[in-house]
């Protein structure tokens, strides 16, 4: 019992210094999934994305090998997938225990509700989505995985075809490279467990923009290469100066 207060106590601790400015209902609610389900903010297994907490694929597999989970099953549904539009949905089954009869979870994956920097991998995700559904329904986890995500995927392209103008033409291709800088951003985001709203800061920052949006694709480039070296290099670093953009009078060089 010692040992587990004593592990929940060190994760908080590295809660507090990844994301220091959480507020008092937001550090309850992350006891209460590591003292519940011994998530660990450490290993990556849960984490925090536009002020919400969510569980990682690893986390719910740890969790199900903790609570020495029977097995689990997958099944393509043939029926309702699409091979040539990259379609696929799965069906999970978790078994608790040896009685259990199962706890069924369905995942789906398209190119419209996936990241582009996964883009060809749809089936595979297909398959983990459902696999986290089931774990989560299984274990009565609350929170949503990251995997289950689509909102970092880029829009669908628009089908209007030949009627569309040069300039048109143009906007699209531009909106269409945007997000996947986007998607890169989150994803360095998740990887390292950094807080967005002051990687945002630090970005626009970087750019020398008001915002990241009115920065221009060059510069916002730059920042992900510089973000991602910096994360990789000393990441501890790195978070001591994502907290200075807390401070908007301070002066950053």
């Amino acid at each position: 019992m010692q040992r587990a207060t004593n592990s929940i106590h060190a994760e908080m601790r590295i809660a507090k210094r990844t994301w220091p400015y959480l507020e008092a209902s937001r550090l309850r609610d992350l006891r209460c999934l590591l003292t519940k389900y011994r998530f660990s903010v450490a290993r990556g297994e849960i984490t925090r994305i536009d002020d919400r907490w969510y569980v990682t694929h690893a986390g719910l597999l740890h969790l199900a090998a903790r609570r020495q989970c029977r097995g689990i099953s997958t099944y393509l549904q043939e029926r309702l997938c699409d091979p040539l539009a990259n379609r696929w949905v799965f069906r999970a089954v978790v078994y608790k225990d040896q009685n259990s009869k199962g706890f069924v979870g369905f995942g789906d994956a398209d190119p419209a509700n996936v990241s582009s920097v996964v883009r060809g991998a749809e089936m595979r995700v297909a398959e983990t989505r459902a696999v986290n559904r089931a774990l989560r329904k299984a274990y009565g986890i609350g929170i949503c995985s990251v995997e289950e995500l689509g909102a970092f995927s880029s829009p669908p392209a628009n089908a209007n075809g030949a009627g569309q103008s040069t300039k048109s033409s143009s906007s699209n291709s531009s909106n269409n490279s945007q997000p996947r800088l986007k998607d890169k951003l989150c994803l360095l985001i998740r990887e390292y467990n950094l807080d967005s709203t002051l990687v945002k800061a630090y970005a626009a920052d970087f750019c020398g923009t008001e915002t990241l949006r009115g920065a221009s694709r060059e510069l916002v480039e730059s920042f992900i290469v510089r973000l991602e070296k910096e994360a990789r290099e000393d990441r501890e670093k790195l978070v001591c100066k994502l907290n200075s953009y807390s401070h908007p009078a301070e002066v950053h060089s």
